[in-house]
């Protein structure tokens, strides 16, 4: 995601709010679970993946290994009809769980083609199979579901989710936002495939992850079905919906790029938009190849939103990028996407890399080294907000888009180079990418790493870096 503009001045924080609707419940279902009384409740999933800053988002007791979403959105009347069939494994004997939905109006749930019990319960969408489901077995979750998706307001005023476009929608996830359009399993530890099937009126183009697999035009709409094969984090799907100008080429690497643009946007765009396999080719130099067998670009005409994201596969502009911000989502794809985090508080993995990644851009393209980048914002006086919280403890959800994160990240990152020389530096960037390719990785696996690398006791320097509070001193 792009940085500190992502927030947005001027709105307010919403406080969500957890309201319990009960859903209908057939009534000897019902009847059922009264009977099962306190026993089941060891066997009861998790209602969030124990994650502080965002305790409700994730669920416990399975893990999602594959969405197949099925969307049908109404352009004028904003209306949205969908149909989520997840599969997915029990990692401990269940007689509910619990799946983020927040906003729609559920009309069916099934477990495995059996009619399913279900309540709403704030953000949470309880679901109870008529039988107990045991450990590490394969079920199938059918949730039917409509109404008119609306963007969740973050902790820092932003908002993400399905966010209403003048002609379609701008779909951004992170950090909460997939659960305003489907039933997720919503936090990083969970990844999964997925398939889209996206119908939307004749003239829209809707776009999603990974590689297009059919268009086709009948009644005066258009259905789009889309692939991603890699596991991804929920929040980095997207079903962005819009008038777009559109191209598909293949790149020398054999990657399927695929290109969305508002045409105006498309002018601005065209000169950043070429620079793409170019950019993808030296951050593969770097970190290794490019982790997804699809690439490309959504750019959006959406002034109100003020911010960019990394969709998996295909990034989300609110607006014509400069090549920075290119540079900084594509490397996205490696450093937050292939390699995920296990809790937000590990967010700096995801921004202090990506905006490295524009130091080093810009140091071999002609442009400010990296040390200059570093000393300009060092020069900040020590009340800056440069300052103001350590990277590696944001210490809330309302904390992980700020300067810190982004810009005391990548400083960070260029203390590290200067203790290990740029050898082991550009050996730890790309061990970190490969070792983790598509799985996860936590601050503590970098610094063992870094450390396993260099043959450097490194413990000093991250902590100096990533958990000091206040303006480190210089080494």
């Amino acid at each position: 995601m792009t940085p500190p503009h992502r927030q947005a001045p001027g709105r307010r924080t919403a406080v969500l709010r957890r309201e319990a609707v009960l859903a209908t419940v057939p009534f000897a279902v019902a009847a059922m679970l009264a009977a099962a009384g306190p026993a089941a409740a060891g066997t009861v999933g998790a209602s969030g993946a124990g994650d502080p800053y965002f305790p409700l988002s994730g669920n416990g007791g399975y893990h999602v290994k594959h969405y197949d979403l099925t969307l049908r959105y109404d352009t004028t009347g904003r209306h949205l009809d969908g149909k989520a069939v997840l599969t997915a494994r029990a990692t401990q004997q269940l007689t509910s769980f619990d799946l983020d939905l927040k906003g729609l109006k559920v009309t069916h749930v099934t477990v495995d083609g059996t009619a399913a019990a279900f309540r709403r319960s704030g953000q949470e969408l309880v679901v109870t199979p008529r039988h107990a489901l045991r450990k590490d077995r394969e079920f199938h979750v059918t949730v039917s579901y409509s109404g008119t998706p609306k963007p969740v307001s973050d902790p820092d005023g932003s908002a993400d989710g399905w966010i209403p476009t003048d002609d379609g929608a701008f779909v951004a996830g992170e950090p909460q936002g997939a659960m305003t359009w489907f039933p997720a399993n919503n936090h990083p530890k969970d990844k999964s495939s997925y398939d889209f099937t996206i119908t939307v009126p004749k003239g829209r183009t809707a776009v999603a992850n990974g590689v297009l697999r059919g268009v086709r035009t009948a009644n005066g709409r258009t259905t789009f079905r889309w692939h991603q094969a890699e596991p991804m984090a929920a929040y980095l799907a997207t079903a962005t919906v819009g008038k777009f100008k559109t191209e598909q080429y293949t790149t020398s690497d054999g990657i399927q790029v695929y290109n969305a643009v508002d045409s105006r946007e498309a002018h601005a765009a065209a000169p950043v938009l070429k620079k793409l396999p170019s950019v993808l080719k030296w951050e593969s130099k770097l970190f290794g190849p490019y982790p997804f067998r699809a690439a490309g670009s959504i750019v959006d005409h959406a002034p109100d939103v003020g911010y960019a994201l990394e969709t998996q596969s295909r990034p989300l502009y609110d607006s014509a990028p400069d090549v920075s911000t290119l540079v900084h989502e594509s490397a996205h794809q490696w450093f937050g996407d292939s390699v995920s985090l296990t809790a937000w508080k590990d967010i700096w993995l995801n921004e202090g890399f990506a905006t490295y990644a524009e130091w080093l851009y810009s140091e071999q393209h002609g442009g400010d080294s990296a040390q200059k980048a570093f000393d300009a914002l060092y020069a900040r006086p020590a009340g800056n907000e440069l300052w103001a919280f350590p990277p590696g403890d944001p210490g809330s959800g309302k904390n992980i888009f700020d300067t810190p994160v982004y810009a005391r990240g990548a400083m960070t990152l260029h203390e590290l180079r200067k203790a290990v020389g740029d050898h082991d530096f550009f050996r730890i960037l790309r061990a970190w990418a490969t070792e983790h390719r598509g799985g996860h990785g936590t601050t503590a696996q970098f610094v063992k790493l870094s450390e396993r690398i260099s043959g450097k006791d490194l413990g000093g320097l991250f902590h100096t870096w990533l958990y000091a509070q206040g303006k480190p001193s210089k080494a």
